[in-house]
C-alpha cells in the first residue's frame, strides 16, 4: 500500500492544509467546524457508506491535526471544542497517547485468518494437509480442503504449500503492519491499541486502508508560534531529499519554509555526523570489554521496542543523543531564545521530543506530510521559488546524509571506527522493521551477535519509509544515495561542527 497514492492519502493532507489555513488567517476558529463539509461536500460520500460517517471522521481527524483528543461516538460537541486551549498554548500541547483509532471509521476487518479458497482443485498430492503441524485441515466429499479453525494456529505451512495458491492468509492490515503485536480488538471487533506494547512507529496509521488510525499534530501550534514572533527555527532531517518534488532543492526548500514563517533552516545531517562520533567511540570502549554488543539510538521505536521486549538489553543501546537532539541543541546553544521546530519522517519524534530530558531541546515536531499541508496553505510553487547558493546545506558529510536509509546509521559509524583504529574488526547487523529487529534482538539473546553493532530500523526501509513521507520509499532511497555521494569529501572526525556543543550527553 506504501508509495501508492490513494484517497486516504488525500484525505490526511488536506486535513493538514485546511487546518494551516485556518491557523495562518486567524480570526473565527469556530471556522473549524466547517472543514469536514469543505473535504466531503455535497450529499453524496465517494468512499463512505454515507457523507455524514465521512464528515464525522474527517471531524475527528481534525482535531487530532490541531493535537485535540478524540471525541466519544456518544457526545455531541463541535470539532472546534477546545480549539481556542489549542491556539493559544505555548507548549507542546498534546497529551499521549499520540497513535490514535477513530473506533467508528474502523471496517472492523478480520483478525488472522488462514483460509481455502474457491481455487482449490482437491488435488491428489493434499501438501497443505501434509504440512499442517496440527491436523487442522481436512476433505469433504470431493477432496476439496477444508481448515478447522479451532485448531489451526496460523502458521501459514499450508499457504506456501499450495501449488494452486489457493489458500490466503487474511490479516488486518494495521495487525501486519505492526511489528509489536500491539493491534487488538475491542468488543465489537473493531481495531484496538494496546499502549503498553505500542512504540508510536506509525506503520499502522499508514497502512489503514480506512483511515481510521491517526496520529496527533503540533501543526496548529507550530504555525501561532510564528505568528507570536517567535523565532522558531526548523531543523530539517536527512530524508527530506525527494519528499517535495525533484525541484525541491535544499536552497528552495529554505526559501519555502521561510515563506511558512521559520526564521531559519538548519540541516539535522550535522548531528547525525555527531552521533557517528559519539557512537564509534561508545562501541569502541564498550564491546566487549563491558557489553558483548551495542546497538544504535538513532530511531527511537526501535529503542523503545528493545526496552521494552528485551529489559536486559537496555544498556546495551547506544547512549549517544539522537541526530534530532544533538542539532537542537547545537542551534539552541548559539540562539538560546528560539523556539526549536524537528521536521522529518517520524511519529515516534514526537514522543521522543516529550520526554522530560528533552522538552527543553525541541519544542514541536512535524512530519514532512504536516509541512507540505502548510506549503499547501501557503500556495506554495518551488518552480518559481528563488534558489539562493548560499541557502545550500554544506556542512554535514554523506555519512551523516546517509543516515535516512536502511543500513546508513551503521554504515556510518564503521566508517568512523576504521578512522579511530583501522585494525579493529566491525561485524554489523541490520533490523529492517520491528519484526527484523525482534528477531535480531533475540539472536543477540542467544549469544549470536556478540561483538556486532546493531542498527535498528522500525519502518522497513528506513527513515524514508517513516510514517510521515510523502514520496515513494525506494525512490527516495535512491535520491537520498545520489545526495549522499554528491556531499562534500569531508572527515566526520575533522567536521567543523565538532566541539561546538562541548558536551551533548546528558
Amino acid at each position: 500500500m506504501r508509495g501508492i497514492h490513494s484517497a486516504v492519502d488525500d484525505i490526511r493532507r488536506n486535513v493538514f492544509t485546511e487546518v494551516a489555513k485556518i491557523a495562518y488567517e486567524g480570526g473565527d476558529y469556530s471556522r473549524v467546524d466547517l472543514i469536514p463539509y469543505k473535504i466531503v461536500p455535497g450529499e453524496d460520500s465517494q468512499y463512505r457508506s454515507n457523507v455524514f460517517l465521512a464528515r464525522a471522521i474527517v471531524q475527528e481527524r481534525v482535531r487530532l491535526a490541531c493535537g485535540l483528543p478524540l471525541q466519544p461516538a456518544d457526545v455531541r460537541a463541535p470539532a472546534s471544542a477546545g480549539i481556542e486551549e489549542a491556539a493559544s498554548a505555548d507548549d507542546k500541547f498534546f497529551e499521549e497517547p499520540l497513535v490514535n483509532v477513530i473506533s467508528f471509521a474502523c471496517n472492523a476487518c478480520p483478525t488472522k485468518r488462514i483460509r481455502v479458497t474457491d481455487s482449490c482443485q482437491g488435488c491428489m498430492s493434499h501438501p497443505c494437509q501434509a504440512v499442517c503441524p496440527r491436523d487442522a485441515i481436512y476433505l469433504d466429499e470431493m477432496k476439496h480442503s477444508h481448515i478447522d479453525q479451532s485448531k489451526c494456529i496460523k502458521c501459514g505451512r499450508c499457504v506456501n504449500q499450495c501449488p494452486y495458491h489457493a489458500i490466503s492468509n487474511l490479516e488486518r492490515p494495521c495487525a501486519a503492519a505492526c511489528g509489536m503485536d500491539a493491534i487488538e480488538s475491542d468488543e465489537r471487533g473493531r481495531a484496538k491499541i494496546n499502549y503498553d506494547k505500542c512504540v508510536s512507529c506509525g506503520m499502522c496509521l499508514v497502512n489503514c486502508p480506512f483511515a481510521a488510525i491517526a496520529d496527533k499534530s503540533q501543526i496548529f501550534q507550530i504555525i501561532h508560534a510564528m505568528k507570536r514572533h517567535d523565532g522558531v527555527i526548523a531543523c530539517v532531517a536527512p530524508a527530506f531529499v525527494n519528499q517535495f518534488g525533484k525541484g525541491a532543492s535544499p536552497a528552495k526548500l529554505k526559501a519555502a519554509m521561510r515563506s511558512c514563517g521559520f526564521a531559519d533552516v538548519v540541516e539535522v545531517a550535522v548531528g547525525a555526523d555527531l552521533c557517528t562520533i559519539e557512537e564509534a567511540e561508545d562501541f569502541l570502549e564498550k564491546v566487549p570489554a563491558e557489553q558483548p554488543f551495542m546497538g544504535t539510538s538513532c530511531c527511537p521505536a526501535w529503542s523503545m521496542m528493545a526496552k521494552k521486549l528485551f529489559p536486559d538489553f537496555k544498556d546495551y543501546i547506544s547512549m549517544a543523543l539522537t541526530p534530532m537532539v544533538i542539532t537542537a541543541r547545537m542551534v539552541k546553544k548559539e540562539h538560546p531564545d528560539a523556539r526549536i521546530c524537528f521536521i522529518g519522517p517520524c511519529a515516534a519524534k514526537k514522543l521522543e521530543a516529550n520526554r522530560k530530558s528533552i522538552r527543553s531541546d525541541v519544542d514541536y515536531v512535524l512530519t514532512f506530510e504536516e509541512l507540505q499541508g502548510m506549503f499547501d496553505a501557503k500556495e506554495i510553487d518551488f518552480s518559481q521559488l528563488p534558489e539562493d547558493p548560499a541557502d545550500d546545506f554544506t556542512v554535514a558529510t554523506g555519512a551523516g546524509r546517509g543516515f535516512a536509509v536502511g543500513g546508513g546509521v551503521a554504515a556510518a559509524v564503521v566508517e568512523a571506527v576504521k578512522r579511530i583504529d583501522p585494525e579493529r574488526e566491525m561485524l554489523i547487523d541490520y533490523g529492517d522493521g520491528l519484526r527484523e529487529c525482534r528477531k535480531m534482538l533475540t539472536l543477540a539473546k542467544a549469544g549470536k551477535r556478540d561483538g556486532y553493532l546493531l542498527e535498528g530500523m522500525a519502518c522497513p526501509g528506513g527513515c524514508v519509509a517513516g510514517a510521515g513521507t510523502i514520496a515513494p520509499v525506494r525512490e527516495t532511497a535512491v535520491a537520498v544515495q545520489k545526495y549522499k555521494d554528491g556531499a562534500a569529501v569531508q572527515n566526520a572526525l575533522d567536521s567543523p561542527v565538532k566541539g561546538r556543543l562541548g558536551d551533548t550527553k546528558e
